[in-house]
């Protein structure tokens, strides 16, 4: 399989496994938009970690079969990519993508999918499909101005230029630099400690920052009051509430 999912301790790990680049062909992209569904609805995963490996994270499309594609082919495709993508972005739990190597084309949009994400201090990250005489299909040309403002996201696509780890931190396209060895076992970290949390007030807030950053301001305070109302009504709330006022804060067990 080029795309594996591993649960262990309520994280989730969709790990890419098509050596030696983790190129993302058709196949691949299906079996990410499966899996991603899965770990949607698998209650045991309760938060994800998006791996490619050691040595790269993904290197882009397979450029040899879109090679092969003519327009009419693509126009077919093209919804089936981005579909792929959208699935990990609505994954309605903590997503965390843990970048080493490469992340270029899609494998940069993949990695933008995530709520976060931590690079290898050896990482190099863009989006060079303009060097194709192209531009980002899978989602890039508007999560990515989302994520690090329009004019550094023009910047990117225009020239098609990598950028480094550190610069990559600087504008906001990676959250944290770590030393290559320690990148998985941080992703995990991060994604293990938010396993334990409370899992319909996390989807609440993801939904709501997501709704809100592709809505008006009116629209997105009613997603966020509807959310903040309706948490009154679970299990957590009342636990995270009473251990609060019993035992102080941020001693709750969640279910």
């Amino acid at each position: 399989m080029t795309v594996t999912l591993e649960v262990a301790e309520g994280v989730g790990t969709l790990r890419l496994d098509r050596p030696p680049m983790n190129a993302l062909d058709i196949a691949t992209q299906d079996r990410l938009k499966e899996l991603a569904e899965e770990a949607t609805h698998r209650d045991d995963v309760r938060a994800v970690v998006i791996y490619g490996g050691e040595r790269v994270f993904a290197a882009g499309a397979d450029i040899k079969e879109m090679q092969n594609m003519d327009h009419p082919a693509m126009v077919r495709r093209s919804r089936g990519l981005q579909d792929a993508f959208t699935a990990v972005a609505r994954i309605p739990k903590p997503v965390v993508a843990a970048v080493t190597g490469y992340a270029l084309g899609g494998g940069c949009e993949l990695a933008l999918c995530a709520d976060y994400r931590i690079a290898a201090d050896n990482a190099k990250l863009g989006q060079p499909e303009i060097l194709l005489g192209l531009i980002p299909g899978a989602g890039g040309t508007q999560r990515l101005p989302r994520l690090i403002g329009p004019s550094k996201a023009k910047d990117l696509i225009f020239t098609g230029r990598q950028v480094k780890a550190d610069e990559a931190l600087a504008i906001g396209l990676v959250d944290r630099v770590v030393p290559a060895a320690e990148v998985y076992e941080q992703a995990h970290a991060w994604a293990a400690r938010l396993a334990q949390g409370p899992a319909l007030a996390l989807r609440a807030a993801k939904e709501s920052v997501d709704t809100g950053l592709e809505a008006d301001i009116d629209t997105g305070l009613a997603v966020e009051r509807n959310w903040f109302a309706g948490l009154f009504a679970t299990e957590d709330r009342e636990r995270g509430m009473r251990s609060f006022v019993e035992e102080g804060p941020g001693k709750a067990k969640f279910v």
